[in-house]
């Protein structure tokens, strides 16, 4: 806003245009990094990858030794009628 108050004057003043032009400037930078910064953590949580502050990683390992763990039984119970069905 400032810097349009200055260029609609008849003579502005370019030490104060280039400093208002400078602290817009970094201000957008400011914006744009933080807006990069939420677009990565979205993606993140998106996609399912682990993020900060996000439990999926533990969730998904303790998901898949359930699995392991489920898997084990079943061929073990296999394994168990098989042996049975020999020894009969």
């Amino acid at each position: 806003g400032s810097v349009i108050l200055e260029l609609s004057k008849e003579k502005p003043q370019e030490r104060h245009l280039d400093r208002q032009a400078a602290q817009f400037g970094a201000a957008v930078a400011k914006v744009e990094a933080e807006l990069s910064a939420q677009i990565r953590y979205l993606t993140q949580v998106a996609t399912g990858q682990p993020h900060e502050g996000s439990s999926y990683a533990a969730r998904k390992s303790c998901q898949l030794a359930l699995n392991r763990l489920d898997y084990a039984r079943r061929r073990l119970a296999e394994l168990a009628r098989a042996c049975e069905g020999m020894l009969e």
